[in-house]
């Protein structure tokens, strides 16, 4: 997996950008930047994750696609938005948001399933 450029990052991104500047006292301030900054590296291995993710995605999706497979799975998405539910039941995360966010993904990961599988049939070529 790719580490991010932490320095094109820290240029583009002020981890201090808020609205409470002024408003509260500095060691409040410190405080929340400190928990921020947690959150933004979090926010970053969640987007390199993904990234990865999505490229195991495309290779199912060109396996598919060689062998004229569907691009949904019904029995496997219902069964990885159980398994994330009680993962996430476990790990103390609302088990909807988890579903809802798998949820997304799943649908985006379709969406790249079909644009693959229409692209492999070639120009001209009815579905």
């Amino acid at each position: 997996m790719s580490e991010p450029n932490l320095t094109e990052e820290k240029n583009a991104f002020d981890p201090h950008a808020s609205s409470l500047q002024g408003e509260v006292q500095q060691e409040v301030l410190d405080e929340l930047y400190a928990i921020r900054g947690s959150i933004d590296n979090f926010d970053a291995q969640l987007v390199y994750l993904l990234a990865e993710r999505f490229k195991a995605t495309q290779r199912v999706g060109h396996l598919k696609a060689t062998h004229q497979l569907p691009a949904s799975d019904p029995n496997r998405e219902k069964a990885q938005i159980e398994r994330l539910r009680r993962l996430a039941h476990e790990a103390h995360l609302d088990p909807e948001f988890a579903e809802k966010f798998m949820n997304f993904i799943i649908s985006e990961v379709i969406r790249h399933h079909q644009h693959i599988s229409n692209n492999h049939r070639g120009p001209g070529i009815d579905a």
